[in-house]
């Protein structure tokens, strides 16, 4: 069931992209229903840290290359899960062999009782051979995870027994601390949610897939409020709408291709509608989260891959009324000139005492004269400047 509550800044109003027949419950937690998140992925490549899952993690064997989307082939998104009570809920993404990453704002109620995780799952009606059923033992909210904002829309679980890898059940690889990810980096989400607002996958709901670009920050900010968008998001869609995540994606993850792995950038969270012009969808950047998730895993942790966009980020020389334009400053450093102080060619003596020096022992030696008599001392200290007594100048 689609939620909506209207935003203080208009007639639109954004909602998460989960679905719930518990109306009085999700609002009850969710204040203003917010909408849908994920996150992105990106450019060059650069594996570190988190060795027990690297070796498999974002290996999609099968897969050689929502609303807008296609059919996904089977065993083409092997970490793709379905969360389900008595239907599909929400979605998320299994990042080792009993753990599932997804939306904090698919469990309201904070409790995953009666739920159920199914893996390797292509379609939610008909013949599945590759499913697999799990319970979950642990449900881990993120503590700063706010339901008016959407701010930290993350959760883990931990599934009742571990699951056995193989071309349809497959964990994704996150993306670690100081990713990046420019406006235009293309990523794809992964869900059986609406295909339109209020409009149900048609039977059998077989697994959708939709290739999205990354939308800035700054850009994202101008669509939805500066106060809106954190640090911990990132958006992505199609400017002129058409092509989106929706309700039932929620919990889902954006991921990108890079040198052969797949890794995932973002949680799908919420969004104003579907698809709608100059409102992509936002998700939750997974990135701003390794710290948190290897301190919930302890062991056997996720794989980690740092990826980085080259060339400059088209969103930075975005402005609008709330976003200022971005002050660069730059620092003009002078090129130093030779070191000649302090050197006294004719001087190679050490004296004892007072005597009478020779002409050129102290080079920056001068004398300040009035009427042609001899009023003070100073010292050279550049070409046109002599360092001397203000009192010599109160005569």
């Amino acid at each position: 069931m689609l939620l909506q509550a209207c935003l203080k800044h208009g007639e639109t109003c954004r909602v998460y992209k989960a679905l719930t027949s518990d109306q009085k419950s999700y609002q009850k937690t969710a204040g203003m229903a917010l909408k849908l998140m994920c996150v992105v992925a990106l450019q060059m490549l650069f594996i570190k840290e988190s060795m027990s899952q690297l070796s498999v993690c974002g290996q999609a064997k099968l897969n050689t290359r929502i609303v807008g989307g296609q059919d996904a082939p089977p065993g083409f998104w092997p970490w793709q899960v379905s969360l389900q009570t008595s239907a599909h809920f929400c979605g998320g993404s299994l990042i080792n062999n009993q753990w599932v990453l997804t939306a904090a704002h698919c469990f309201p109620s904070g409790s995953a009782s009666g739920v159920t995780v199914v893996l390797g799952l292509q379609s939610l009606q008909g013949s599945n051979p590759n499913n697999v059923p799990r319970s979950i033992t642990t449900l881990i909210v993120h503590p700063s995870y706010n339901s008016v904002t959407s701010d930290n829309d993350i959760a883990l679980l931990q599934l009742s027994s571990p699951v056995t890898f193989n071309s349809y059940i497959t964990p994704v690889c996150l993306a670690s601390t100081g990713s990046t990810f420019y406006s235009g980096v293309n990523t794809w989400v992964t869900g059986w949610g609406n295909i339109g607002s209020g409009v149900s996958l048609p039977s059998p709901q077989t697994l959708q897939e939709v290739q999205l670009p990354i939308v800035g920050n700054r850009r994202c900010k101008c669509s939805y409020g500066a106060s809106d968008i954190t640090d911990n998001m990132v958006c992505a869609g199609l400017l002129e709408g058409g092509k989106d995540s929706c309700q039932g994606d929620s919990g889902g993850p954006l991921v990108i291709k890079q040198n052969g792995r797949w890794i995932q950038a973002g949680i799908v969270s919420f969004g104003i509608g579907c698809a709608e012009p100059n409102f992509p969808g936002v998700y939750s950047r997974v990135s701003k989260y390794q710290t948190w998730i290897n301190a919930q895993i302890t062991s056997n942790q996720p794989g980690f891959i740092n990826f980085t966009t080259t060339g400059t980020d088209s969103d930075l020389s975005v402005s609008c009324p709330g976003v200022p334009p971005i002050v660069i400053t730059t620092t003009t450093t002078a090129t130093p000139t030779a070191v000649v102080c302090g050197r006294a060619f004719l001087n190679s003596h050490v004296f004892n005492g007072s005597s009478g020096v020779t002409a050129g022992q102290w080079p920056w030696m001068a004398s300040l004269q009035k009427d042609g008599r001899h009023v003070c001392g100073g010292t050279l200290v550049s070409l046109d400047s002599v360092l001397s007594n203000a009192d010599c100048f109160s005569r």
